[in-house]
């Protein structure tokens, strides 16, 4: 693969924020969201991009499987994600914070369903 190839691919998604590097929204890999309204198609103004996390989001996905899934790096997820939420299209639920015992079960669950995510 050529450089131009790889530096392009890195460099890409990242024109998708505007260049935006941070989202609105704390979002981190195991917040969860899902679509506002999953019976109502994505708007058509939306970039592409923005369409395929809303089609995705008619379930409830963590911010990680939205990434893992579109292939596009978590900081332009959480980004994109942050825009959708912005407009209304997108619910950002309440994110476990590790602080209690049974939430670190549910973060240790979650941390083996992402490594079987990668492997």
């Amino acid at each position: 693969m050529s450089y131009r190839k790889r530096r392009g691919s890195r460099i890409r998604p990242y024109t998708f924020t505007g260049g935006r590097t941070r989202s609105r929204h704390p979002l981190m890999v195991q917040t969860l969201v899902s679509t506002a309204d999953p019976s109502t198609d994505a708007p058509a103004k939306l970039m592409p991009e923005s369409q395929r996390i809303y089609r995705l989001c008619r379930e409830t996905r963590s911010v990680a499987e939205v990434s893992a899934e579109l292939k596009i790096p978590l900081g332009v997820t959480q980004v994109l994600l942050s825009d959708l939420a912005e407009l209304g299209l997108v619910y950002i639920h309440p994110t476990i914070t590790g602080n209690s015992p049974s939430e670190n079960q549910v973060l240790e669950r979650a941390l083996r369903g992402l490594e079987r995510l990668f492997q």
